[in-house]
């Protein structure tokens, strides 16, 4: 009973708080760690203490998932130069660095035991950060860096960590035997994570039942991460592939009503856990202070510690995120030299007469690599960094739920590991409360240029019209889709013509008309006639059903029919 109640509360403070950041501009996870702190000092308020296995194997899994399937490979593969820099190196260098410092501060602790406290301090968490850029704008690719380095960052320090401890057991001989370790797990976790995707999209694009199709979506995380544990890799990085994978498939492998499902189903998941491991940072603030023994080390001078690693870990960001973006200045020109060669190739190809099928496979392949190359080349031009991206990118460091469990489990045989602790949880909330409380003010002073609405609306009117002449093109020939024996009417015809059009030009009305005069606009004026429409149907329904001359199987039959219409007029996140 306890335990539901305190879920029931919990629930309630993470849906208040997230309203109330909407209104207040302020982003969920920081009001959440001070509302847990505030709450953990709260006379009857119990202690919180979750363990470090439950935020592991039962929270980060889905919680990675529901980020990688979200995440386009497109834009991932466009940025993996900066993704990898900050996400692979950078926590290693910060991870080793801090690791010295402690080391240095902490006697008696060792440097492999420093080094793995390290690990657990290293990876920023990308919630804070993207939650703030999304409200105030930030350009898309610096969200896409964000993102990707908040994916990949948690393996890398869970491997960093795992060996670092190996080490400080003596299951590691040298720095060797480390790096084969990091690299096996790394190498095992791709190979794992890339078969379940395949296989559990598989299995998902023969399921005909949503309910079916549901389930197996909620397990895959754990059926990547399970696997690729067991056989000593990552189960984190198995996890953030196999997301990768069903993300990037859905859209040809999956039907649409998998795709809806998976999307309302995982930002559900999403929201409750990762505002929730937020909330309880806070409220393990409390127990974690109680813990400290004072005699090896008192909680100011602990607190002090975790202070100093936090500027030694910002700096150590600034110092690493500079030059990177200088580097990303000059591929563009690296790329628009092989873009040249490649064309060149390729025109050499479409100067021979004949081909052989051999170079036509080769010139189709050129042909897809190089306006793909292209892409990637206007892209770079059009969002390329500049110091005011590598600014809000070098103060995006705030840490979150990987800090919290890893550091947590720490053996109980390491020195100071109370203390470690408390490290780890200093480094964590001064992080989201001082680089998180004062990003949106730097966004604002640096007034960096996000979205392009203008273009945005003017590129999807683009791309709704190529899709509405390929769509079309099925017409000319309706008998390959009704049968040869059916004849076709032609009002049928121009109606499906029609209702094809429609979108097109709706999108075409918001990128050439003001706001003011797209609420007049024909097809504005069409969707708020319909939903009049559809709700006083709704209303006809509900007295039907009150009146109960209806089976209950064709009210709710009824109902569906009623939903899936108003869903698809009814403009996403609102109601106007």
């Amino acid at each position: 009973m306890e335990l539901g109640l305190l879920g029931i509360i919990g629930i309630a403070v993470l849906v208040g708080v997230a309203v109330l950041s909407r209104r207040v501009g302020v982003a969920a996870p920081l009001i959440l760690v001070v509302v847990g702190i505030v709450l953990s000092f709260v006379p009857g308020v119990p202690s919180f203490s979750i363990p470090d296995e439950v935020i592991l194997m039962g929270v980060l899994p889905p919680l990675l998932y529901a980020a990688a399937i979200k995440t386009p490979v497109t834009d991932f593969r466009r940025n993996v130069t900066p993704i990898a820099s900050l996400s692979v190196a950078l926590v290693i260098v910060s991870a080793f660095a801090t690791g010295f410092l402690l080391n240095a501060l902490l006697p008696g602790l060792g440097l492999a035991a420093a080094i793995a406290v390290g690990a657990v301090i290293s990876p920023p968490d990308a919630v804070a950060a993207t939650s703030i850029g999304r409200r105030l704008g930030l350009p898309p690719r610096l969200l896409t860096v964000l993102e990707g380095e908040g994916l990949v960052n948690d393996a890398t320090a869970l491997v960093l960590l795992r060996s670092a401890i190996a080490a400080s057991a003596g299951a590691l001989a040298g720095f060797g035997a480390a790096a084969a370790d990091f690299a096996f797990a790394v190498v095992v976790a791709v190979m794992v994570g890339y078969a379940v995707g395949v296989v559990t999209v598989f299995v998902r694009s023969r399921l005909a039942d949503p309910v079916l199709d549901t389930a197996l979506s909620l397990a895959v995380p754990f059926i990547a991460f399970i696997p690729a544990e067991e056989l000593g890799a990552s189960g984190v990085l198995a996890v953030v592939v196999a997301g990768i994978y069903t993300g990037h498939h859905s859209a040809s492998r999956l039907d649409a009503r998998a795709r809806i499902s998976d999307n309302v189903n995982w930002r559900t998941v999403q929201f409750l856990l990762e505002n929730g491991v937020f909330l309880i940072i806070g409220l393990e603030v409390r127990s974690l202070l109680q813990n400290i023994d004072e005699s090896l080390l008192t909680v100011g001078q602990t607190i002090l510690i975790g202070l100093l690693a936090t500027l030694t870990l910002i700096v150590l960001r600034f110092l690493w995120v500079f030059p990177l973006v200088l580097l990303m200045r000059r591929l563009p020109s690296r790329a628009e030299r092989r873009t040249v060669q490649l064309g060149r190739g390729l025109g050499r190809l479409k100067d021979i007469r004949t081909l052989d099928a051999r170079q036509e496979r080769r010139k189709r392949v050129l042909t897809r690599l190089y306006r793909r190359r292209k892409a990637d080349l206007e892209l770079e031009r059009r969002e390329g960094f500049g110091w005011k991206g590598a600014t809000v990118l070098g103060w995006s460091g705030m840490r979150g739920v990987v800090t919290l469990a890893a550091a947590q489990s720490l053996p109980e045989s390491f020195a100071y590991r109370e203390q470690l602790v408390l490290i780890a949880f200093t480094v964590a909330v001064t992080t989201l409360l001082v680089q998180g409380g004062t990003l949106p003010l730097l966004i604002r002073v640096l007034r960096i240029e996000g979205v392009d609405a203008d273009s945005d609306r003017e590129a999807s009117a683009t791309l709704f019209g190529e899709l509405r002449i390929e769509g079309l093109r099925v017409l000319d020939d309706p008998q390959v889709i009704v049968g040869e024996d059916i004849e076709v009417d032609d009002d049928v015809l121009d109606r499906v013509r029609a209702d094809t059009g429609m979108r097109t030009e709706f999108e075409w009305e918001r990128a050439r008309l003001p706001e003011r005069k797209l609420v007049r606009s024909p097809h504005r004026q069409y969707r708020d006639l319909r939903l009049a429409v559809l709700e006083a149907e709704r209303q006809a329904l509900l007295a039907a059903r009150a009146r109960g001359t209806y089976p209950s199987r064709v009210l709710s039959r009824a109902q569906r029919i009623l939903d899936v219409e108003e869903a698809r007029l009814r403009p996403r996140g609102g109601t106007s």
